[in-house]
């Protein structure tokens, strides 16, 4: 991986589901030597120091891991989290849909999107699809390129004046996305999704609409990410939150990984769906993965719970999310004193109301490998008349018990079908992550709390 920004914009095109940022992620992991473990066989004898291992869950969480060739039991984990899900529309179970001889395609909100961006935008259908072959069953995934949908604004002149002072949008029923016209058949389609959708999905897949017996489908932005600017300073693509963490901390470990002879820890990435839901799945923050992983990894080495309290007390998290950059048309939101802004550097979020998990010792931590690794850090503290948003951070903290803190690279537009942040702090979060990899061991063994 190159952590460029182009790079980066390469990986979130080919990246439109959780399923896919899995499977662009296993791909490279394997091409840097990564063996592949299963959750659901034992793991002694194979984890061994030295080593590079992945596993993932439900296919749209992962976690990668190194073990140093000098690591000991209870020695230090290195985290990186972040999360592979972003606000989207999803196809419901029934999504048969049709209305004045427009086909449609009945979709559900997931999380909290800015969704009059997804209106007159180029959209077409991503995710996985179960398929029946031979009396077995497999997931397939499947992205469908061109434009297949559009949800349409109403034009101004239906409009009343009120309705033109402020766009309204009603969720369930303004934003159900056309597909294409209805015909007349003699043959009336009245089925779970419609054979309009089932034959696009069967010609992509190369199989026959009678194989394919479930999916799970979301709506995405056709349109690539783009770098620009007068000096192509910004870039912007759909769900830089949080794939763009997902590629900075993937580069970093990658990069990690080439050099394991001083490393006397475990250096992980873990990529947890379901963030932008709550993370209350079995496969995200709230689940058991986190601490999991940090048990059977322990547990290759020495089984005692004694030994994974000690080293849960020496780990440490970096829980990665985007971070507000200040807006100069809506400068009134950011507290006056924290103001981050693009190409400064990755922004330290906290609160002290624990919707961030940053405090003293964590934050400390983190601004001296930011030192010591000569990239700048800003910091984001949201005024007090306003709601603050959360991460994995607080979730994880409080289920794992350990040291936490969060940041991320400042953006604008969060939660829009296109997001912007700035070019160069691209490279400097890498940097930022490479030196945690590295250095925190030796940092942590020299501080005295």
């Amino acid at each position: 991986m190159s952590g460029t920004p182009s790079d980066l914009l390469d990986f979130i095109h080919q990246s439109p589901t959780p399923f896919h940022v899995v499977q662009q992620t296993v791909k490279l992991l394997e091409n840097a030597g990564f063996a592949k473990l299963d959750e659901r066989l034992s793991w002694m004898g194979i984890v061994k120091a030295g080593g590079k291992y992945f596993y993932h869950r439900n296919g749209s969480t992962i976690v990668a891991f190194t073990v140093g060739e000098k690591y000991s039991p209870g020695n230090e984990f290195k985290v990186v989290g972040a999360h592979t899900d972003s606000p989207v529309l999803k196809v419901k179970p029934n999504s048969n849909k049709s209305a004045f001889g427009y086909l449609q395609v009945d979709v559900e909100c997931y999380g909290g999107g800015l969704w009059h961006t997804w209106f007159d935008r180029d959209l077409t259908l991503a995710g996985c699809v179960i398929v029946e072959k031979d009396g077995k069953f497999s997931r397939e995934l499947i992205n469908m390129k061109r434009p297949l949908l559009r949800v349409p604004n109403l034009c101004i002149h239906l409009q009343t004046a009120d309705e033109r002072q402020a766009f309204k949008y009603n969720k369930e029923t303004h934003l159900q996305p056309i597909i294409s016209t209805v015909e007349s058949t003699l043959n009336k389609d009245d089925g779970q999704h419609s054979s309009v959708l089932l034959n696009l999905l069967a010609e992509e897949l190369k199989v026959n609409v009678g194989d394919i017996r479930d999916l799970e489908l979301t709506l995405c932005d056709t349109q690539p990410g783009v770098t620009w600017g007068a000096r192509n300073e910004f870039l912007s693509s759909p769900r830089l939150d949080n794939q763009a963490h997902c590629y900075t901390g993937l580069s970093a470990l990658l990069s990690h990984s080439t050099n394991l002879k001083e490393d006397t820890g475990v250096s992980m990435l873990v990529c947890f769906d379901h963030e932008e839901i709550g993370s209350n799945s079995a496969q995200g923050a709230g689940s058991p993965v986190m601490k999991e992983a940090i048990s059977r990894v322990l547990g290759c080495f020495d089984t005692s719970d004694e030994l994974l309290k000690r080293t849960i007390r020496n780990s440490f998290l970096i829980s990665a999310d985007v971070a507000h950059a200040i807006h100069p048309n809506y400068n009134e939101k950011h507290e006056k004193n924290h103001q981050p802004a693009m190409n400064k550097g990755t922004v330290i979020k906290t609160n002290n109301n624990q919707r961030y998990a940053t405090n003293a010792e964590t934050g400390f931590i983190i601004r001296e490998l930011a030192r010591r690794g000569g990239v700048p850090v800003q910091e984001f503290v949201v005024r007090n008349d306003c709601p603050c948003g959360s991460t994995i951070g607080p979730i994880i903290a409080s289920l794992v018990g350990i040291r936490t803190v969060d940041l991320g690279i400042s953006s604008l537009s969060m939660h829009s079908i296109r997001e912007t942040m700035g070019c160069e702090d691209i490279a400097t979060n890498i940097q930022l992550f490479k030196t945690f990899y590295s250095g925190f061991g030796d940092l942590d063994r020299s501080c005295s709390f």
